[in-house]
């Protein structure tokens, strides 16, 4: 039972935790805005949302350490991989700055506010997924 409601809810948390998870990567763009080379990141949200779905359904596969000195399960370069294992991305600058730096504000601020609402409706509808199980399981009246 607990099975098929995870199934069920699956998309929206996995929606909403990588929405949460690029908007702490704007915010890192917005934070470094003055920073000397820093390079904005941000991450391709279909190719990260398809890949944390089709890993989601599919057990874990485990790596054998063979050497004390193995990376764990896992580890990759912590600037490189989300949490997912889905790829942090460069963004492309449409002008270049002086001091190296690519973030543009402008289209971090519209990115952070899109990325906001796209949250908050991820988050409207999971609420309606739950009204609707609620619904069900009280008998609809």
């Amino acid at each position: 039972m607990i099975g098929k409601l995870d199934d069920y809810l699956r998309f929206q948390e996995t929606a909403l935790n990588l929405r949460s998870t690029r908007q702490q990567v704007l915010a890192s763009n917005i934070a470094n805005a003055d920073t000397p080379n820093y390079k904005a990141r941000d991450m391709d949200f279909g190719a990260a949302l398809q890949g944390a779905l089709s890993r989601a359904g599919a057990p874990a596969a485990a790596l054998n350490a063979t050497a004390p000195r193995h990376y764990p399960n896992g580890a990759a370069a912590a600037g490189d991989k989300l949490p997912d294992g889905g790829a942090l991305l460069y963004r492309t600058p449409a002008q270049g700055a002086v001091d190296g730096n690519t973030v543009d504000m402008d289209v971090e601020r519209n990115q952070f506010a899109d990325n906001g609402v796209r949250y908050e409706a991820g988050i409207t509808l999971l609420n309606a997924q739950i009204k609707e199980m609620m619904a069900a399981i009280q008998g609809a009246q």
